[in-house]
């Protein structure tokens, strides 16, 4: 464990430098544990894949006084990781419509479109992180063989709810916006509403399946979405 001051107000802890659901286990560990002390000096907590950011209010404490309360919890932490994790299940539709990708995917995978159906959705994903927009999943667990390059040219806007690939990660987009990734379905639930009390569907350390349903389906679920907004 390494602890680095990444500013004159955090600090940063990393475990280690691998995508790994063992150091991931570490860092929630440390992230919970924080939580549970409750101190007004800690303004935010940034989980990444192998590391936590400590935003602290530097008028009220010290790196180093932080330094060892950091060491005192991950001592604790080591020999209790907290291990609970919400199971949450995603509905997506792949369909080519909804995954302008898919075939891109299909190809290079040397897959069939159902076999890369099934693969995707085959996993119990670990929420690694959220990031670049809110709401934004980083999910662990891709099968190799559908490990993608993202787009040479990223795309100016993506509908939001879009799943996508790219590199060893796969994500769902929470909101229009620009991406990069290869998108091979969507979802028809709302990954980010900041009106809820609980704005983020899915939280850091959760584990989560993707499940295929159809077009009709789809429609469905969107408009009872919609009902309950209007």
């Amino acid at each position: 464990m390494k602890i680095i001051p990444a500013s004159d107000s955090s600090l940063l802890v990393v475990f280690g430098n691998a995508i790994s659901p063992a150091l991931h286990e570490r860092v929630m560990g440390l992230f919970h544990s924080f939580q549970a002390w409750h101190d007004p000096r800690i303004r935010n907590l940034h989980p990444g894949y192998a590391s936590l950011l400590i935003d602290f209010d530097p008028l009220r404490l010290t790196h180093d006084e932080l330094i060892s309360v950091v060491q005192q919890l991950a001592l604790a932490n080591d020999s209790a990781v907290d291990r609970r994790a919400n199971v949450v299940t995603i509905p997506v539709c792949y369909d080519i419509e909804f995954g302008p990708d898919l075939l891109d995917v299909s190809q290079h995978a040397g897959l069939s479109l159902e076999e890369v159906v099934r693969l995707h959705s085959s996993p119990t994903y670990l929420v690694y992180f959220l990031g670049f927009s809110p709401g934004f999943v980083y999910l662990g667990g891709l099968p190799e063989v559908l490990h993608m390059p993202r787009l040479a040219t990223p795309r100016p806007s993506i509908v939001g709810g879009s799943v996508g690939i790219a590199g060893s990660q796969t994500g769902i987009y929470p909101a229009d916006s620009p991406g990069g990734w290869k998108l091979i379905g969507r979802t028809p639930l709302r990954m980010f509403d900041p009106e809820a009390a609980s704005p983020t569907r899915l939280q850091p350390g959760d584990r989560m399946k993707f499940s295929p349903i159809d077009r009709a389906t789809f429609e469905n679920i969107s408009r009872r979405a919609e009902a309950r907004l209007t």
